[in-house]
Formats: C-alpha cells, structure tokens, sequence
C-alpha cells in the first residue's frame, strides 16, 4: 500500500518565500560588505560624522535561480565530456560585442547594479567578530567595584517581594498530590504553608578592568592623510572596545614635541603644530600607569600612532621607554602612517624589541586600517 505524503502549506507559503528572499539578500549583502570592508571603514560619511550617516555599496541585484537556453543556440544532447569544477557557472555567455568583454557597444544586456545602504551598526558588527582585547587577564581591583545580591537558600519565611514562584507552585502541587491520596479535599490553590522565599548573601563582585591608552601624534609633520587615518583607527577601536567591555577606562594622549591629556572630542578633531618627540608621549603614559593604574590591577593597552617622523636624538630614548611600557603591558600597539618616504624612521628602532607584545604596524593606503585593527586586537 502506497503511503501518503504530507506537504506543509508553509512549504507554499508566500510568506515563507519572501523570508527566505530576505535572508538571502541580507547574506549577500553581508557578503559584499566583507569583500569591500578594507575600504568601507575609512568612508567619510561615517567617520566624520560619528556614525551617524550610512554610506552606500554597489551590488548586483539578486536574481531567482532559473533555467535558461543556449545564447550559442546550438543543440547540445546527451552526456556532457567536460570535467566540470565545483562552483563552476555552466551557460555563461563568451561572446565579445553582446554586452560582454571585448569591443564595441554590444547588443545583450548587462547585469543590474544598485547601491545597498549600509548603516555604523552593519559594519561595527562584521568588524567586531574577529577582533578581541588579546592576553587579557583576570585581574582585581584593591577596591570592591560593588557588591552582588547571590540567592542561596529557600526559606519558609520572608518579604512576599522574594517569593520563589516556581518552588511555591511544586510545593502546592506535592501538597495536593498527598491530599488526593488520602482522599481529602484536593482543590488547586495556593496556602500560607506552600509559600517558599529567597535569602541571599552579598558578596563582592571583582571586575576585570582595562586601560586603554589612545596616543596620537599631532605635530607638523602629519598631514591631513596621515591625522585621518590615525583618527580612523581609533574610532573603531573606541567603539569596539564599548561594544564589548563593561568596564574599560580609555584615556586619550596627543603629543608634538611635548605630551598632553585631551578630551575625547579634542583628540578627534584638534590638530596642532611642532616637532616631534615620541619619548615625550611614552614618558607621559608611563607616569598615567605608575600614578593610577598599577599593572598588578589593571590589564594595559597603550596604542600609538605617528607618521614615524621622530627627532633622530630622542629614538634610543623613545626605545627606552618603549621597553618599559611594554613590560607592564599586555600589548602595545605601534602605527605608522607612511605617505612620505622618509630616509628612516622610529620603527626601525623600535624593531629592536622583540617581545611579542609589541604589535608594529605600517598603512600607506586607506584600506590598510582594517588590517592594522586585525593585528593589533587579535
């Protein structure tokens, strides 16, 4: 006997089609904006205006997957002698001067582009997956953060806001179930004696804490390129870093020949003039560290940028330093900017510490940030 089968009306469902369409565009979609991610990351439109613009992609629209006949029009039966690649697209059209490669104006038509908006929160998602604060250890602070409620206990006694509900009903369920064994009124309700109440203890809660330390270079020498790019990277590092951590303090360091603290706004939008000495910056990190943030406490993240262009008296003392904010850090990150070819530069100093803490970093295009955050926080 032949056995029935059953197919689900939500198999024909438009509904369901249009879900699946939708799921489908949005990989695509997602899927394009990882091959353009180099390059989407640096657009204007979202970094000069704090994220709240979106920027647009070109994409081919999609299309329903379709049989189609021969462009060559040839008649083509039987079994097929080529060795067929997997993934390989059978029936593409080969002719030049029909909309294809070659010349002229071509008579097929071509495939339609359209430009997908794509919104901060798309990219910071895609950005974010892969990257991670590294070697980071559970550290305590001296001081309690604050102290967590922990419930332990149950109790028969206690305020009607700590009631547990779900203990109440199974003691009202184990109650009834007695009763109806003993052939005694077995109604369903709740009594005084099935209430059961939550005690807690407060204990204190230890956070793991983080200090990051955004340095920049704001002298002369770095151009509007090279201020850019820097601010760039710190943008998607401020805000991955928020993203993913309850509780990270970042403190933002500009410098020329001389070091400051400056407010988050000032260092994305000050610019300033000068020479340049590295040691000044690392010398003022090094004290922040000493003052307020003992590395036995706090996991350290010192990350500077520069277009490399140091004083060449000041390199053996900014390598100096460098050691030592490498020693009381988990990573150190350290970029240069490069659109000037310059004899030398401080990294070629700096490439004298081999420990695997300090990340070194090189961008010459706009599309080398994304590479430069990979390497860093990774």
């Amino acid at each position: 006997m032949a056995e029935d089968i059953i197919v689900s009306r939500d198999d024909w469902s438009l509904h369901r089609k249009g879900y699946l369409d939708q799921t489908r565009h949005k990989e695509k979609v997602e899927e394009v904006i990882k091959q353009q991610l180099g390059d989407l990351i640096v657009d204007e439109s979202i970094i000069l205006t704090d994220g709240k613009k979106k920027t647009k992609i070109p994409m081919r629209s999609l299309e329903e997957f379709r049989f189609r006949y021969d462009f060559n029009k040839k008649n083509h039966t039987g079994q097929g002698t080529k060795k067929m690649a997997p993934g390989e697209i059978i029936g593409r059209e080969q002719a030049k001067g029909k909309g294809g490669a070659g010349s002229g104006a071509g008579e097929e038509p071509g495939e339609d582009i359209y430009e997908a908006e794509v919104t901060y929160e798309d990219l910071a998602n895609i950005l974010f997956e892969e990257l991670m604060l590294p070697n980071l250890d559970d550290k305590k602070r001296p001081l309690i953060a604050h102290d967590r409620p922990e419930f332990n206990d149950i109790r028969k006694k206690g305020l009607m806001a700590n009631v547990d509900k779900k203990r109440t009903l199974l003691e009202s369920i184990k109650r009834q179930a007695f009763a109806k064994q003993q052939n005694k009124d077995a109604r369903l309700r709740i009594t005084p004696e099935d209430l059961r109440f939550k005690t807690w203890e407060t204990r204190p809660n230890f956070e793991t804490n983080a200090l990051i330390l955004a340095m920049m270079d704001t002298s002369g020498s770095m151009g509007q390129f090279e201020k850019y790019i820097a601010r760039t990277f710190f943008f998607w590092m401020v805000r991955f870093l928020r993203l993913k951590y309850e509780h990270v303090e970042i403190r933002f360091l500009a410098h020329h020949t001389e070091a400051k603290e400056v407010t988050e706004e000032e260092f994305f939008t000050r610019g300033e003039s000068g020479g340049t000495r590295c040691s000044s910056v690392y010398k003022y990190a090094l004290d922040i560290i000493e003052r307020e943030y003992p590395p036995a406490h706090y996991n350290i993240y010192p990350v500077h940028f520069t277009d490399g262009d140091n004083m060449g008296s000041d390199n053996s003392n900014a390598l100096s330093l460098m050691k030592r904010l490498v020693e009381v850090s988990q990573v150190v990150g350290y970029g240069e900017i490069l659109r000037t070819h310059y004899a030398t530069t401080l990294m070629a100093t700096l490439k004298r510490i081999s420990d695997p803490k300090l990340r070194l970093v090189t961008i010459r295009d706009r599309n080398e940030v994304y590479v430069a955050l990979k390497t860093v926080f990774s």
